[in-house]
């Protein structure tokens, strides 16, 4: 059964720092593209990062370009986010996700990702 757990999240005040992980189980990560995606109330879920398999290419959403790190560790079969500098708008639930080899659909439209995980939440006070 293939399934994403999310953990890590929690309440840190602003300019504090998370790593949250993504952990998989009954498939194997180094063949896929991991994203995390956020989700605040109200609003439409949004793209963080992605990671991909195939060619190690990183993507950011602007506004945590230069505060969040991704990575992943095959042998763990987890990848992580290390988010530093955290901001009160950088309060949600966190979700990661994972598509077969490049992050095509995070880049183009989440909703094509199969593979979601039940979201870790975040929540930063100024």
């Amino acid at each position: 059964q293939v399934q994403l757990v999310e953990s890590g999240g929690g309440l840190v005040q602003s300019g504090g720092s998370l790593r949250l992980s993504c952990a998989a189980s009954g498939f194997t990560l180094d063949y896929y593209a991991i994203g995390w995606f956020r989700q605040a109330p109200g609003k439409e879920r949004e793209g963080v990062s992605c990671i991909s398999s195939s060619d190690g290419r990183i993507y950011y959403a602007d506004s945590v370009k230069g505060r969040f790190t991704i990575s992943r560790d095959n042998a763990k079969n987890t990848v992580y986010l290390q988010m530093n500098s955290l901001k009160p708008e950088d309060t949600g639930v966190y979700y990661c996700a994972a598509e077969v080899a490049h992050c095509g659909s995070y880049n183009r439209d989440y909703r094509g990702m199969p593979y979601w995980g039940k979201g870790t939440l975040v929540t930063v006070s100024s």
